[in-house]
């Protein structure tokens, strides 16, 4: 069998046994390749003539684009020969910053067509953000939205002079501007694109910025094969299926937008669908996803938070396969949907260094809280601080033979599991060899998240390594306490950290953001007390409560380090926050 053989024979495996967990993940082996691009050796071959609907995107303006597999191989070609034109070679690193527009699509498969490495970038960063990238990724090529170029003009002029600068979009409302070419050229070059060799499946093709909620980002290297194959395992967590129309909520620049609007669905054959939005709007959304017939729905818990909002139960969607990502649901969300629509949001669990790792999958009983099981192909084993297995404890996936942080073994030979190390799992961090060596220590790789294993095999989230802390001597997930306190009609958002405490040594603190409509106050914060109280074990209620603007990544996730600084810099534990409520301050503390 020839490689791209050995995926399909793999997908094929999936997509029969989609409802059948036990058989997915006994009987699953990921394919062994050599020489492989998933763009030529598996999207233009699927794409020859084939006229169904392989990408769909709504305007802010309601005007719509679509195009079919055959389309988007024709167009990507032509980029292809274009950006070979302009000089990009194999190995040559692409910066990509586009948001969701047909370019951007058109110019991942063309990047992939020539071998060389994208490095995506969300069009939110600063100037300073676009400064450390350029520097520590060392990009020779830039492909950017023309309303973005000023962020690159405003580099110093050595910095401008080195990269090869490409911009989209440019109209009779925009200056070409000194040193950029204009990408839409490039769909006047020929269709036929010739690759210059052969793609070996261990070649580099993402380099990815990790978010960065407890240190400064990484560059996370993926190869041919782990992003674009190991993308099976989220193909099967969501359910996809051929003809599906796909739509995830995400922004271009962050891993889970490659999971989730491209590998995944194409693999699987289904329509990647997206809606072009200034502002985010729920009751829009909604109304898109009945008008467009969109079949499987993949949000983070922010936008699912804002979708229960609206009476979901008058939007007549034909949904099969809701999904959520990117930090754990919370079980009121998910019992909301599942009285409006009865569907059960399924949520799933990986990393910018994975694929989808842990998932309900279609067809299995869902645990509520529970983050699912160990998706096919993934081997999980939970560790204390010694490295020893235990039943709560790190998230770390098994390595084999590897674990020296040098080399993860893939190869499909260790007989009990058909698995050593899991193709989706990236090959190291590019940019910091002792941070590689650090997570693949002793023949694992350690996630720094932390999860409870039930006796009946579901995982349950616990939080960030750095995270979880101790109060009397018990320990406390983050997660477990924030999502009682967004259950609150009050509560937009909350983010718990430990709060010095001559007694407890330190005791559980909410930041909290409120909904609209609501007030800040003593009689607020007593009522958000109460409400706790009664659904929180003693030892973890919650002690005390501020208002505060939650610290965020660029891809939206809470930055609790710096809570945990602010919490950790006050200095006397008796000393007062402006505007911090204690539990004390209110007269039935019991």
């Amino acid at each position: 069998m020839t490689a791209s053989q050995r995926f399909l024979a793999a997908r094929d495996f999936l997509l029969r046994h989609r409802t059948d967990y036990e058989r997915a993940y006994g009987e699953f082996v990921w394919p062994e390749l050599n020489e492989f691009n998933w763009a030529l050796d598996y999207f233009d071959v699927m794409a020859r003539g084939n006229d169904a609907a392989a990408l769909q995107i709504v305007g802010a303006d309601g005007l719509e684009i679509r195009l079919s597999f055959a389309q988007m191989a024709e167009r990507s070609s032509r980029i292809a020969n274009f950006l070979r034109a302009q000089g990009i070679r194999r190995g040559d690193r692409v910066l990509l910053m586009l948001p969701n527009c047909v370019e951007l699509w058109d110019a991942m498969l063309a990047v992939m067509k020539l071998g060389a490495v994208l490095l995506p970038a969300t069009t939110q960063l600063s100037v300073a953000d676009v400064r450390d990238r350029l520097e520590i990724a060392q990009p020779g090529f830039a492909i950017v939205d023309a309303p973005e170029r000023a962020k690159f003009d405003a580099l110093d002029s050595e910095a401008r002079t080195s990269l090869v600068k490409i911009a989209v979009g440019l109209g009779p409302q925009w200056d070409s501007g000194e040193g950029w070419l204009d990408f839409s050229e490039g769909y006047a070059c020929s269709a036929d694109f010739v690759a210059d060799g052969a793609t070996l499946a261990s070649d580099p093709l993402l380099l990815y910025f990790t978010s960065g909620t407890t240190s400064k980002p990484k560059l996370v290297e993926h190869t041919h094969q782990s992003y674009p194959v190991g993308s099976l395992s989220t193909m099967y967590w969501i359910g996809l299926q051929r003809g599906d129309v796909h739509w995830n909520i995400s922004s271009p620049g962050w891993a889970k937008h490659a999971w989730s609007c491209l590998f995944a669905p194409w693999n699987a054959g289904a329509c990647v669908f997206v809606l072009q939005y200034a502002r985010f709007d729920a009751g829009a959304v909604l109304e898109t996803a009945v008008r467009h017939h969109v079949t499987t729905l993949c949000a983070p818990p922010t936008v699912w938070r804002m979708l229960v909002q609206e009476p979901l139960a008058s939007y007549p969607v034909a949904l099969r396969e809701v999904v959520g990502a990117g930090e754990p649901l919370n079980p009121e969300i998910i019992e909301r949907v599942k009285l409006a629509w009865g569907l059960t949001i399924r949520d799933g669990y990986g990393q910018t260094e994975t694929t989808c790792v842990v998932g309900n999958s279609p067809g299995q009983s869902v645990v509520p809280g529970s983050m699912g099981r160990p998706m096919p192909g993934y081997r999980v084993t939970l560790v204390d601080t010694d490295g020893n297995a235990c039943d709560e404890g790190e998230i770390t996936l098994e390595l084999g033979n590897a674990g020296d942080g040098t080399e993860t073994d893939r190869s499909n030979d260790d007989g009990a599991h058909g698995i050593k190390a899991p193709l989706g799992l990236m090959t190291g961090y590019a940019n910091d060899p002792d941070a590689t060596r650090r997570a693949m220590r002793e023949g694992r790789y350690h996630t720094s998240d932390i999860a409870l294993r039930r006796a009946d095999g579901y995982y349950v989230y616990i939080g960030r390594a750095d995270d979880v802390f101790k109060s009397s001597d018990y320990r406390l997930s983050p997660f477990e306490l924030e999502s009682v306190l967004i259950e609150h009609e009050a509560v937009a958002e909350a983010a718990v950290v430990p709060s010095p405490d001559p007694l407890r040594l330190s005791v559980p603190k909410a930041y909290i953001t409120l909904r609209h409509g609501f007030t800040y106050g003593p009689e607020l914060v007593q009522d958000i007390f109460r409400f706790s109280r009664e659904r929180l074990s003693p030892y973890k209620r919650i002690r005390r409560i501020e208002l505060f603007e939650l610290p965020k990544t660029i891809s939206g996730k809470i930055r609790r380090v710096e809570l945990r600084r602010r919490e950790a810099a006050r200095g006397d534990a008796a000393e007062r926050i402006p505007g911090e409520y204690r539990e004390e301050d209110f007269a039935d503390p019991s």
